[in-house]
């Protein structure tokens, strides 16, 4: 009798193990059908896809930019008297500016500066206001209300005008400007993952984890965190143009990059005083900042399109 239970129970265990060794593939081939899924979703819309054209077009001048311009000492500030204020041609296809740069080199060379620029504004913002919003959603009704109470502050001001007088008090520059930016960025952060957080808060998944003795920060963490992940990703790729944006803003208005820091922005500023005679100055930094705010824009619509549950077949 026993070698027949043990044999019984050996078969049991061969066809569990088999079982589980067919069930294994399976949930990888259902992972790689949710991304193909997902990329058919993206790829679908050609607004999405030239948003990705444009991101990826930017990130790459922003990585080569000055390895490939053909006057890298003009972003540094070198003069050229004798060349100012040319037209477009052949030699400097974007023209040149009051001290003879190259602005196609300035330009181009510009891309590092914004991107750096809005990582490091969005960057905090969500370093920020992601762990407020965890707490306020997640933790009790005092923490809560002290949160959502500051964040109301914040949003009452407009954010630009909020940023211009903290800029006009730590002083002009382009570290000053974006430490003023993050500043009033991470409010919007708060709201979204509070609201998403109170949505699935008492979903069964976090009920479970908490029946069994699972701790709060474990909770939060490997629970409510990943599933407030799509929204976090959408947001942040749509403010990476809005804070690119709002730092050219500030550099139009003196309070940013000083020249001849090679920015966007700041190169308006000084370039509107040459309209409309000389016009490039102005319009191929200008077009620039359009289609780099425009980029992120239509990747941030893609990518929440891909993310959405509710697009989901």
């Amino acid at each position: 009798m026993s070698l027949e239970t043990s044999s019984k129970n050996n078969g049991l265990m061969d066809k569990r193990s088999n079982r589980i060794s067919v069930l294994a593939p399976v949930s990888e081939v259902d992972r790689f059908r949710e991304y193909r899924r997902m990329w058919a979703t993206f790829r679908k819309s050609y607004s999405s896809m030239a948003g990705l054209f444009i991101v990826a077009t930017f990130l790459i001048l922003a990585a080569v930019g000055p390895s490939i311009v053909p006057f890298p000492e003009d972003a540094l500030g070198s003069i050229h008297l004798e060349r100012k204020l040319q037209p477009p041609d052949a030699t400097h296809w974007f023209g040149t500016d009051e001290v003879g740069m190259d602005i196609y080199s300035r330009v181009v060379v510009g891309a590092r500066t914004t991107l750096w620029i809005g990582v490091t504004i969005t960057g905090i913002a969500i370093l920020i206001g992601v762990p407020l919003g965890l707490l306020a959603g997640f933790g009790n009704i005092w923490v809560r209300e002290s949160i959502m109470r500051v964040t109301d502050v914040f949003l009452s001001i407009p954010g630009l005008i909020l940023a211009i007088a903290i800029v006009g008090a730590l002083g002009p520059g382009i570290l000053n400007a974006m430490i003023a930016l993050s500043l009033v960025w991470w409010p919007g952060y708060v709201r979204l993952v509070q609201s998403k957080v109170l949505s699935i808060r008492n979903e069964t998944y976090v009920e479970a984890a908490r029946s069994i003795g699972a701790s709060d920060f474990r909770i939060i963490f490997l629970h409510i965190l990943p599933n407030c992940m799509s929204p976090i990703v959408v947001k942040a790729s749509m403010d990476m143009g809005m804070a690119i944006l709002g730092a050219a803003s500030l550099g139009f208005l003196g309070l940013g990059a000083q020249p001849p820091y090679p920015e966007w922005g700041a190169m308006i500023s000084i370039g509107k005083n040459y309209l409309p005679d000389w016009w490039w100055y102005t319009l191929f930094p200008g077009l620039a900042i359009y289609f780099t705010v425009l980029g992120f824009n239509l990747l941030g619509d893609g990518l929440r399109d891909m993310l959405d549950p509710k697009q989901r077949s």
